[in-house]
C-alpha cells in the first residue's frame, strides 16, 4: 500500500496488542501503535471502498484519508469496535464520493448492508423481512414525501432534478427528504431491534 507509515518505516512485526490497547496507545501519541493498526487494517479498508466503487484509485483515496484522519482526530476519537467503525466511516466516504459524482446507491440496499452476519439458515429470511418493512414504511410516507423519497432513493435524482420536476424549492425537497429519511430511522430501528435482539 502506498500510505506512509509514521516514523520507522519499517516492518513493526507481529503484534499481538488488542485493538483497545493499540487505540489507548494511539490516543496517546503512538507511532508504534499507529502503525500497527494500519499493518492490521488497511486492507479491509481498501477491501470494503474497493467493493463498494470498483475503482483502484477512489479506494486507494479513501485508504489514504481514513487512516490520516484516524492519526489526526486520534484524541478525539472513542473507538469501542473498530471494525465496526471502519464499515460506517468507508461506507459514509464512498457515500461522500458517490454524491459527488452524481451516482447513488439504492437506499434499500445500504439499509440491507447493516444486517450483522449474512451467515445461517434465516439470514435469508431476516433480510427478507427488513426489507418488506422498508417498503411498507416507505408506501406510508405521505404521497409528496414519498414521491420525492423515491425520485431521490430509487432514480438516483438530484435535489435541484426534484424541485425541478415538481415545481418545488430545493429546500422544500430537502425538508421532506429530511423528514422521511428520519421516520425511516427510527421505525426501521425498532424493527432491526426487534428482529436481531
Amino acid at each position: 500500500m502506498y500510505f506512509y507509515r509514521l516514523g520507522n518505516m519499517g516492518a513493526t512485526g507481529a503484534n499481538t496488542d488488542t485493538d483497545a490497547v493499540l487505540l489507548h496507545r494511539l490516543r496517546e501519541g503512538s507511532r508504534d501503535a499507529f502503525n500497527a493498526l494500519y499493518d492490521r487494517y488497511w486492507q479491509t479498508v481498501y477491501a470494503a471502498a474497493f467493493k463498494r466503487l470498483g475503482s483502484t484509485d477512489q479506494a486507494k483515496d479513501i485508504t489514504q484519508d481514513f487512516f490520516l484522519q484516524l492519526w489526526l482526530k486520534r484524541q478525539d476519537l472513542h473507538i469501542l469496535h473498530l471494525p465496526a467503525y471502519i464499515h460506517t466511516a468507508v461506507r459514509n466516504r464512498v457515500l461522500n464520493v458517490l454524491e459527488a459524482e452524481k451516482k447513488f446507491l439504492p437506499f434499500a440496499g445500504l439499509l440491507l448492508e447493516e444486517l450483522p452476519g449474512t451467515e445461517g439458515s434465516d439470514a435469508l429470511a431476516r433480510r427478507n423481512e427488513l426489507l418488506q418493512a422498508y417498503h411498507r414504511l416507505v408506501d406510508a410516507l405521505p404521497p409528496a414525501r414519498q414521491a420525492i423519497f423515491r425520485m431521490k432513493f430509487d432514480e438516483g435524482a438530484s435535489s435541484d432534478e426534484i424541485a425541478r420536476q415538481l415545481n418545488i424549492s430545493r429546500k422544500t425537497v430537502q425538508n421532506q427528504l429530511g423528514k422521511a429519511l428520519a421516520r425511516l430511522r427510527a421505525s426501521l430501528a425498532q424493527v432491526f431491534c426487534w428482529m436481531f435482539v
